[in-house]
């Protein structure tokens, strides 16, 4: 397809609409501290666009029910859609619904699992997740070593939900690292979802501290679980000095934890940068422009050394 109009920084704006336009979006849920961040830069963006409305929607974790809006923003009228999809493995009726109505779509922060074979007039905004994990648990396996552990060290993963492609690549990330020669001296005691959810991560964390494992490690596929597992270790006694504790998504929360000497590392995501993109590409879609079907903006790792320049990021 011709190359046009997203740039890394989404800093150009769009040339004013012809005519106003209405664009629905679906998000996977509203109770996401990441999520929020992209829904917010959304409607941010959005309100600096001639002509341009956002509709909003909650899918609540319901694919169901995310099909339902998809269908009710068609029904109504609508000149594009933006879906954050609430399965990545549960996207063909939404695309199959989209097209068949010759309305736009865009994908925008989780990767649809038919990201291949999208039709023409959709899209695939968010950032590469093999960054992601392999970012955040290389960091962790330098800091391991740095500390005098590389005779031997153990610890835990925290997963996503495993029907999002994000928390298995990120899973995925983290054992390639530990596959590494440099790497190979770390040992995953266990590793389980915890949903996303950073009170879920705190009740798992505290099972695996009970089985009286030491832990030298833990890494989460995202910040929420990282800022759980180590509430779990702070209330079971365990000094944040002993253990390396990384997350991803650079969430305000999370670059406080760093700020005081508890998360250890994270790996920047433009939340709001996604959803900037995500806009620009559905705006386009609608006046029959052509982008690029996938838009990836980088990770950035986030350590002590450049905590600084991201703390008003997000």
């Amino acid at each position: 397809m011709t190359k046009i109009l997203i740039g890394a920084g989404f800093g150009t704006l769009m040339a004013t609409t012809a005519m106003a336009q209405t664009i629905g979006v679906s998000m996977a849920r509203f109770d996401d501290n990441f999520l929020t961040v992209l829904r917010n830069g959304m409607e941010e963006y959005a309100a600096t666009l001639d002509g341009v409305e956002i509709q909003v929607e909650d899918a609540q974790d319901d694919v169901a029910a995310q099909l339902d809006q998809i269908n009710n923003f068609i029904a109504s009228g609508v000149d594009a859609i933006v879906v954050n999809a609430v399965d990545t493995n549960a996207v063909d009726a939404m695309t199959n619904a989209a097209s068949g109505a010759g309305v736009p779509l865009v994908y925008v922060n989780r990767e649809p699992a038919n990201v291949d074979s999208l039709p023409d007039d959709q899209a695939f905004v968010a950032s590469n997740e093999i960054e992601s994990g392999t970012l955040a648990a290389f960091e962790a396996c330098k800091m391991l070593r740095a500390d005098g552990k590389a005779g031997g060290a153990q610890g835990y993963m925290l997963m996503g939900q495993l029907s999002n492609q994000a928390a298995v690549q990120r899973s995925k990330d983290v054992e390639d690292v530990l596959g590494m020669d440099m790497c190979n001296f770390i040992t995953l005691i266990d590793s389980q979802t915890a949903n996303w959810s950073r009170d879920e991560a705190n009740d798992l964390m505290t099972n695996f501290i009970s089985s009286g494992e030491p832990i030298d490690v833990v890494f989460a596929n995202n910040d929420e679980m990282a800022l759980g597992a180590i509430q779990a270790l702070k209330a079971n006694g365990i000094s944040m000095d002993d253990v390396v504790v990384v997350g991803v998504d650079a969430t305000q929360d999370a670059l406080q934890s760093m700020s005081v000497g508890e998360l250890d590392a994270t790996v920047f995501q433009d939340a709001a940068g996604q959803g900037a993109g995500a806009i620009d590409a559905a705006v386009a879609l609608a006046n029959g422009e052509e982008v690029d079907q996938k838009v990836y903006i980088p990770f950035q790792l986030v350590t002590q050394d450049n905590l600084s320049d991201f703390t008003d990021q997000n």
